[in-house]
């Protein structure tokens, strides 16, 4: 399949870019378009993989599920669904007979992942779920056998795996332009005021942890050039409202610690607004220091100068249409379910050594 080129890249102090690639928007000739069914129609599916899906050359919406008809009802009127299109969690399992739908993209809270990936990949449709994964080892590992055992592909909304930026970061960590990275920081919150499934013990599996300290740790890893680290170390700050943090952590801070000497040390939290990221090297350093894990506007600085690409992509248009192309050529997926398991497992050692207050091996 063709390849096409994400953007150009303008870089003060001219660091050496490769253009980036991902699949080409244009299918080949007589192929169809890959089928999405989003399941949960939430703020995620409504403001972001909607309207990517109107953007992707690879694959396109093909039916819905929710527990909302009226939500179901809207979504048909605006993407011109079919009524045998629409599905509730009841009925989901009727997609088996629903060839226009190739892949379901599970986008419900993390602590019902497993049940839907399951269902799906048993009615034999290739799934995407969305991070985290799930909230449990237990969970993503059931979720993995399920698809084995079904023949179909399973990969996790990764998005920033396919954002100019942070494929940079990986390029770097892997190419060794500013050396190896030791030292990495990570800052990601915000201030969360009222009751919502995130900070829902069962439904979230953690507060500010699984919802964005799981941007810091997957930073990590690529600027340790995909390394897991060996030991995480982790303290939960005392709550500033524990009537509404009752179930959950408010504030974590944590180190993890590489094989090879690298450290990161980070925060995650629902009580201050930030969204950094910074990896140094003995040559030189990578400065995600504005809206660094968000959907667009990612602001970065390297050692070398300010990093900028244009135009912009649609990162989930991006990562649906790459999910679309492994199937299509039968390519594995560079966010499988196995990467998702190793961050459930790098987050519940977190979760451990702030319970025990000490040093956790992964």
């Amino acid at each position: 399949m063709r390849m096409a080129s994400l953007g150009t890249v303008a870089i003060a102090g001219g660091i050496g870019l490769r253009p980036l690639s991902a699949a080409d928007q244009t299918p080949a000739p007589g192929a169809r378009k890959m089928g999405v069914a989003l399941l949960g129609l939430g703020r995620y599916s409504a403001g972001q993989l909607g309207p990517a899906l109107r953007e992707t050359g690879l694959c396109r919406l093909a039916g819905v599920i929710t527990g909302s008809p009226g939500k179901a009802d809207q979504w048909a009127r605006d993407f011109g669904l079919p009524k045998d299109c629409l599905y509730n969690y009841e009925n989901m399992d009727r997609i088996a007979d629903n060839r226009a739908i190739d892949i379901v993209y599970v986008v419900t809270p993390p602590g019902i992942h497993r049940d839907f990936a399951v269902r799906a990949a048993k009615a034999g449709k290739h799934v995407i779920s969305e991070k985290p994964m799930a909230t449990t080892v237990a969970d993503c590992d059931a979720m993995i056998a399920a698809c084995a055992e079904a023949k179909v592909k399973l990969s996790i909304g990764y998005r920033l795996h396919f954002d100019p930026y942070h494929r940079e970061l990986m390029r770097l960590a892997r190419d060794r332009d500013f050396g190896a990275f030791r030292k990495m920081t990570g800052d990601r919150g915000f201030v969360a005021k009222s009751r919502s499934w995130r900070i829902d013990k069962v439904l979230a599996g953690g507060g500010p942890m699984m919802d964005l300290g799981i941007y810091v740790i997957h930073g990590a890893c690529m600027a340790a050039d995909g390394a897991t680290p060996v030991t995480v170390s982790a303290r939960e700050e005392p709550k500033t409202d524990p009537a509404l943090f009752n179930e959950v952590e408010e504030t974590m801070r944590w180190r993890m610690e590489f094989a090879n000497g690298a450290v990161c040390d980070a925060v995650s939290s629902y009580s201050h607004n930030s969204d950094r990221f910074r990896a140094e090297g003995d040559r030189g350093w990578f400065d995600l220091r504005e809206h660094a894990f968000t959907y667009k506007g990612i602001g970065c600085v390297t050692s070398r100068g300010p990093l900028h690409y244009d135009p912009p992509i649609n990162q989930q248009a991006a990562q649906m249409d790459d999910f679309a192309d492994c199937i299509l050529t039968g390519r594995d997926t560079p966010v499988p379910g196995e990467l998702g398991r190793r961050d459930i497992r790098i987050l519940a050692a977190i979760y451990e050594a702030a319970r025990t207050g000490g040093a956790v091996r992964v």
